[in-house]
């Protein structure tokens, strides 16, 4: 293991641990409004009047009448309304807010609101949407011939549902006027830059004009990415109005039903084999982005160019469409579109091969991509792909090949086993050109005359650990003991644009930018003086460019790569699953803290697990989230995965900080496939399943069905 990766204490961790950390809701709350929303009661309808009953002094109710600048959020399309418009697009939108010094007040008076709608007809099904929101396609090779040629050709449809990032800490975001009269935003939150865009635009100021600082954050996984955007226009534009500080916190139902979860998925594939090998996938892709374009157009690039796996496909079609309905609006969520693809396409390999009468194993060891070859958007894969030793590394580990023979022989008895495999990786990095030209990161380290050098940087914290692996990256290059680096909490009017902390780039991309920053001020180091140095982004000069309008190049510069394994035994009289045993092997280059890095792996996988199994969401005929607390939402916990085992196998990214590579979403990705394709080998007889979660009562429906 290399020196940097020795774990240290996390620099958060007494602060946290004592209780000392401030989070959104631990400010003082004199003087400072309760902010809660008027949200609509039906999915599709016009806004005919909104009568609200005479308003004590001190109390306000805000609608988009009084957004002084736009009112639309600066997300991706801008479509996404700080307060309703002329109609509301899904149950929960908010109409207004009513702010005021008393929460009881506050609840009675939303109370007291009544909103005459004109009821419109949803849509709720993708399978029913006319509206596409965004549409890509791309391909290589001769899709024609080698379907003409084909021995065989397979077509099938797999689906996945939302789900819920379940943070500890639900939405809340703060606004308060300052003295000199610019608007200060805080709150629960993953990227301040994406705030303080979003806020100025619905002010309609300048950038000086505002200013917003990421507080103690008690978890993102996507979900405090563009949500904050939202509801940091709403109590700006609510304290503007009131010209009082304004908070809004959600309680856990709201935040359940009413913020942004994965996309669902409907993905059809149809693949040629010839002489027991895929030549040819053609793959349809649907997203259900619900009622706005928040980050659907991102989540859905990277859903396709995942959607041939690990597989070295010579002939490939690929069309993507994110679709309207009118239901929660989609979002950003650990992994960003590749789980939903990768859990389609290793079924579909997993299906043909138990076709074909070949273990699946085997038959997927056959089309892995290797170093050299080329990706799916003609790029190239230009380190080596470590996969074949991780899979050895996890047979090892949980004796896979044998229990997979084992296991295929027919069960009989009450309880069954299963166990499945996944191999998977993570594009690390904004997809395409988005770092080079959108982001374009910025960084500085300031050198105080003390010799203490803090980071200057806007990425988030949010229990990743960059508090603490960024400083080791620092005071490594500077020789300097780790209590002399320090990074703060960002806020937009001391720290440059590094960019968001979003696609496992935090490390990779602004972890090497401050190494960079550190060599530089070592040349340069001045006793006793202060300095500041800066490091911009730089694309590597191996990288093929992107074209996103054609999707061919490097759709990143380098990969993670990751295998999970999951077995199962499943109880045939109840339905309900054990699991015996997860083992993941993940390649993220080198680790910068071992004990952290090992953290995000098991708590990374033990989400996708909850994916695969437990965590089942879905709305009423009316549209609205049925599962709304953690009664009928089913998050995994240690206790229900006993046996989970991680490891990490490191193949090093020569432009990452020593090595290392994008960490943080890659061990959620692989679960479902693994996990479903257990349940299949248990469940016997060539049962083909192609749904995720898959939980207890889909269990007893295939049994039921089979007769098992």
């Amino acid at each position: 293991m290399e020196h940097i990766s020795q774990p240290v204490v996390k620099k958060d961790h007494a602060p946290k641990m004592s209780g000392h950390s401030v989070y959104v809701g631990d400010y003082e709350s004199n003087g400072v409004l309760v902010g809660k929303m008027l949200r609509s009661t039906l999915a599709h309808a016009r806004l005919s009047a909104v009568q609200v009953p005479p308003l004590p002094h001190g109390y306000f109710y805000v609608d988009q009448s009084d957004v002084p600048g736009d009112n639309n959020v600066n997300i991706v399309m801008d479509d996404t309304p700080v307060y309703a418009r002329e109609t509301v697009e899904y149950i929960g939108e908010p109409i207004g807010m009513v702010v005021g010094p008393e929460e009881s007040v506050v609840d009675r008076i939303l109370s007291e609101i009544q909103v005459d709608y004109e009821e419109l007809e949803p849509v709720l099904d993708i399978r029913k949407s006319e509206t596409v929101f965004f549409d890509y396609e791309y391909g290589k090779g001769d899709m024609e011939k080698a379907f003409s040629e084909a021995d065989k050709i397979y077509e099938e449809e797999f689906t996945t549902g939302y789900q819920e990032q379940a943070y500890l800490e639900p939405q809340g975001m703060m606004a308060e006027l300052e003295e000199d009269g610019r608007m200060f935003i805080h709150g629960s939150l993953q990227c301040p830059y994406y705030v303080h865009g979003a806020v100025i635009r619905a002010l309609g100021c300048g950038p000086d004009r505002v200013h917003v600082k990421q507080d103690v954050t008690g978890g993102g996984f996507g979900g405090k990415e563009a949500f904050p955007s939202v509801l940091g226009c709403q109590v700006a534009v609510a304290a503007k109005k009131a010209n009082a500080p304004v908070r809004c916190i959600f309680d856990r139902r709201e935040d359940l039903e009413f913020s942004s979860k994965r996309h669902p998925s409907l993905c059809k594939y149809k693949v040629a084999v010839k002489d027991g090998k895929v030549t040819a996938m053609d793959i349809d892709i649907k997203f259900n982005s619900g009622a706005y374009t928040t980050l659907s157009a991102v989540v859905l690039q990277r859903g396709i160019i995942c959607s041939s796996g690990i597989y070295d496909v010579e002939n490939l079609h690929v069309r993507g469409r994110a679709l309207k309905t009118n239901t929660t609006p989609t979002g950003a969520y650990r992994g960003f579109g590749a789980p939903q693809t990768f859990f389609a396409v290793e079924m579909m390999m997993a299906h043909i091969a138990m076709d074909l009468g070949i273990d699946s194993l085997e038959f997927k060891e056959k089309h892995i991509v290797k170093q050299g070859d080329s990706t799916s958007t003609s790029g190239r894969y230009h380190f080596p792909v470590p996969i074949p030793a991780m899979i050895g590394e996890i047979d090892q580990a949980c004796d896979f090949r044998r229990k997979r023979r084992e296991y295929t022989k027919p069960q009989t008895g009450r309880y069954r086993r299963g166990i499945g495999i996944s191999m998977h990786f993570h594009g690390a990095g904004f997809t395409g050109s988005g770092e080079r030209d959108h982001i374009k990161a910025v960084c500085k380290l300031h050198k105080y005359p003390d010799g203490t050098v803090e980071i200057l940087a806007s990425n988030g914290e949010i229990g990743q650990g960059l508090r603490t692996t960024f400083p080791k990256i620092v005071a490594k290059e500077l020789n300097l003991p780790l209590e002399k680096v320090y990074y703060d909490q960002p806020d937009t009017a001391r720290v440059p644009d590094s960019g968001p902390t979003v696609a496992s780039r935090s490390l990779m991309v602004v972890g090497e930018l401050l190494r960079r920053c550190a060599i530089k001020l070592r040349t340069e180091w001045k006793e006793g003086e202060d300095q500041i140095v800066e490091e911009h982004f730089k694309e590597p000069d191996f990288v093929i460019p992107f074209y996103l309008d054609k999707f061919q190049g490097d759709a990143y510069p380098t990969y993670a790569w990751g295998v999970s394994a999951i077995e199962v035994e499943v109880d045939t009289y109840t339905g309900l699953t054990e699991i015996l045993g997860a083992y993941g092997c993940f390649d993220v280059g080198t680790p910068i803290d071992y004990n952290i890095v090992m953290g995000q792996m098991e708590g990374g996988f033990l989400q996708g697990i909850g994916y695969a199994s437990t965590e089942y969401m879905d709305y009423d005929q009316k549209g609205r989230i049925r599962n709304n607390s953690f009664s009928d939402y089913l998050i995994p916990t240690a206790a229900d995965v006993s046996n989970l085992t991680c490891m990490l196998h490191v193949e090093k990214y020569p432009d990452g900080p020593y090595g290392a590579k994008g960490a943080g979403e890659l061990p959620l990705v692989g679960a479902p496939g693994a996990y479903v394709e257990a349940i299949e080998q248990a469940l016997g007889r060539k049962v083909k399943l192609n749904h995720a979660p898959f939980t207890a009562e889909d269990t007893i429906k295939v049994i039921m069905k089979e007769g098992l």
